[in-house]
């Protein structure tokens, strides 16, 4: 394989050891699972380095790079036993964004990628199962147009050259430029893309597809924590346009997943030394890790989970003090709870802790003009999707209809420190619109009106230990933030 100045494209294989500047988080994660023996679809990525030349180019893959992914195509078609385009085996790819730093939900991704209308028939008459090759061709259509802006083409050669493209062209997205205002990211260059054969957690009764956090993300407690969607792609649990299962509904009917499942989180915690979120679907019965990476999670939970890995010798005392940032510490300083408000008007799952009030709005774009006249709103929608963030992001708290704990608004929220309860059912939005309203993150609960707040003043022994632990460090005493400030000032600098 060439290399080239504008980036490479890698085989994830496990085989070479890759970075995350060059390949993205997403790609990074995948070659690193490979490489300790986990079941992972067969991919490949195209470097980060490509997404600047794709712009500088016009909007256009440059040659060389494009030789190497039709290279790798091949490679792909080898590994699974199937060929692009073939209606006796198709091979079907998604092609996801992954830039170096993580950016959940902010770009874009196909599914399905080389299905046409000839190859569905093909599939549904091979397997015998016509409802499953419907309906992963409405979700293929469904996404490709929605990312790349057209109907797709017959060629499925075509299809794949279009969608890297319009993953590229999502770096620049409205959704993306606001995030990363948002964290301040302004060191990296573009995303990578990674093309990966799929597997089809809507296949059967056996299929099905999860998100998990190796341990609790809201409150850092130790054990699994995720959700289960039977007969659903990736995109149904992580879109919350359905309300997924607990994984106690997974063990139940698939012990052997389930257990599976148990031992990988085990392993990619012990090698991540972290706190890390997985994506997975089961085909038929058999599990594969589609992502992992460092799991976000609220102010309370980073503490608590700092402090245990310390305690389990994952990481050291001054690895521990990096793993919460003086804005998280502040937050959980100042978190208060609802102490006594009105009437109950909706209640779900409380997502992201605090409490936030405001106008409950239904429109992203109504909430952005309120929020620029100075008001606070309350953002209520069926379920939110990377086109929401801007609103989001401007908004007190978030509520949604439908969506677990591992849906986007859940993992935005959790991220941010915004308010959040999910799952409150149909009809949330039309009681709730035009209202006045306090969301109660924490209890998962939205009351009318400005109910009346207190400061929550009491320490949790996770912040205390962390604040003597900073305090040994810096030879200062205070609150947490002011000491990992301190902690921060007094860290060594790189050469």
């Amino acid at each position: 394989m060439a290399l080239h100045s504008t980036g490479d494209v890698h085989l994830l294989d496990g085989t070479r050891p890759l970075t995350r500047e060059a390949v993205g988080g997403k790609a990074y994660g995948l070659n690193r699972m490979s490489a300790l023996g986990l079941p992972v679809p067969p991919a490949f990525a195209i470097g980060v380095g490509v997404c600047p030349a794709y712009h500088q180019a016009g909007g256009r893959i440059p040659g060389p790079v494009w030789a190497d992914v039709l290279e790798h195509l091949a490679e792909l078609e080898r590994r699974t036993g199937r060929r692009f385009g073939d209606p006796g085996a198709p091979l079907l790819v998604s092609v996801r964004s992954g830039a170096a730093r993580s950016m959940p939900g902010m770009m874009d991704t196909v599914l399905n990628l080389g299905l046409t209308e000839a190859l569905r028939d093909a599939l549904a008459e091979q397997t015998g199962n016509r409802g499953w090759a419907e309906d992963t061709w409405k979700r293929f259509v469904r996404s490709y147009t929605d990312t790349v802006g057209s109907a797709p083409p017959a060629d499925p050669v075509e299809q794949l050259r279009a969608a890297i493209g319009a993953v590229f062209q999502s770096w620049f997205s409205r959704r993306a430029v606001a995030y990363r205002q948002r964290h301040g990211i302004d060191d990296l260059v573009g995303t990578a893309v990674t093309v990966q054969a799929m597997v089809f957690g809507n296949l059967d009764a056996d299929s099905g597809t999860g998100v998990v956090f190796t341990r609790d993300p809201n409150t850092g407690e130790p054990g699994l924590f995720g959700e289960w969607l039977a007969r659903a792609q990736g995109e149904d649990v992580v879109s919350g346009e359905r309300t997924p299962q607990p994984l106690a509904a997974l063990a139940k009917a698939q012990p052997a997943s389930h257990a599976e499942l148990v031992r990988i989180a085990r392993v990619l915690e012990e090698d991540h030394r972290d706190m890390v979120d997985i994506e997975f679907t089961i085909e038929s019965g058999r599990l594969y890790v589609l992502q992992a990476r460092a799991g976000k999670r609220t102010p309370l939970a980073a503490a608590r989970i700092a402090v245990d890995m310390a305690g389990e010798g994952l990481i050291d005392r001054r690895t521990a003090l990096t793993r919460i940032t003086p804005e998280q510490a502040r937050r959980l300083e100042e978190q208060g709870g609802v102490s006594s408000g009105g009437e109950k008007l909706a209640e779900g799952l409380g997502a992201s802790p605090g409490v936030g009030a405001g106008i409950a709005v239904t429109d992203t774009e109504e909430a952005l003009r309120l929020t620029d006249e100075g008001k606070a709103v309350v953002l209520v929608r069926p379920a939110t999707s990377p086109a929401d963030v801007p609103a989001m992001f401007a908004s007190s708290a978030v509520v949604t209809e439908h969506g677990g704990s591992t849906s986007h608004a859940a993992l935005v929220c959790r991220e941010i420190g915004l308010p959040c309860v999910v799952g409150c059912g149909d009809g949330t939005m039309r009681d709730l619109a035009g209202r006045t309203v306090t969301v109660d993150g924490t209890a998962g609960v939205v009351l009318a009106g400005l109910a009346d707040t207190e400061r929550n003043d009491a320490e949790h022994e996770a912040v205390r230990t962390l604040a003597s632990w900073a305090g040994e460090l810096t030879g200062r005493t205070g609150p947490l933030s002011e000491l990992l400030e301190a902690v921060v000032d007094a860290a060594p600098t790189k050469q």
